[in-house]
């Protein structure tokens, strides 16, 4: 009896410090992860940013629309400054609200997942990449990237995208019973008149 006794301490030793290794892995691994977070705090209140912004875009385009089909062309320039003017307050109120939310929430969402997907290793890993001098290079880049691939994308799509957009904003301008006079096709032209022909150019010599 004594003999297994003894024979069990160690692996009750063993269980007893399950425990306080498994917590002190699992603190280790929250460290990681909050420092992770800090470096992508810029990230996520840029996607706070976008989403806060994207009803005042819909609103904006909306508006602009209404500005050439319901406002005298006198008029247009003043109020297009007021609805800028509100805008601009909106974002002023909602942007920082945004932002303040989304990195309150990002333990919960983001560091949640880091934790479930990710060992201590590949965070510490991830954490090197995140903090190396050519991935803050290409962060610092990012913005003039996209803004040159957008100049391009913009200039070489627009033949093919503007068409749409027209004709998706006329479309819905007839749903919502906004065509003006201004904006209906004009008629096709009358044939000439069969006893006056159009001239004829003269062939080249």
């Amino acid at each position: 009896m004594l003999k297994k006794i003894l024979l069990g301490l160690p692996l009750l030793a063993m269980l007893a410090g399950v425990g306080p290794v498994a917590a002190q892995t699992s603190a280790a691994k929250n460290e990681l992860v909050v420092k992770i977070l800090q470096l992508q705090r810029p990230a996520i209140e840029g996607l706070a940013t976008m989403l806060a912004n994207q009803p005042a875009q819909q609103m904006m385009q909306g508006a602009n629309m209404a500005l050439q089909t319901r406002i005298a062309p006198d008029k247009r320039q003043d109020i297009a400054k007021e609805i800028e003017a509100d805008l601009k307050k909106y974002a002023n109120e909602v942007v920082p609200i945004a932002r303040e939310r989304a990195v309150k929430l990002a333990p919960g969402t983001i560091g949640v997942l880091l934790e479930e997907k990710f060992t201590e290793e590949e965070l510490r890993e991830l954490i090197k990449i995140m903090e190396s001098p050519v991935n803050k290079k290409f962060g610092l880049m990012n913005a003039e990237l996209q803004k040159s691939l957008a100049e391009k994308l913009v200039v070489d799509a627009r033949p093919v995208i503007d068409p749409k957009v027209k004709a998706l904003e006329t479309t819905i301008a007839k749903r919502l019973g906004l065509e003006t006079k201004a904006a209906a096709p004009a008629p096709a032209p009358a044939p000439a008149p069969a006893s006056t022909p159009p001239p004829v150019k003269p062939a080249s010599k």
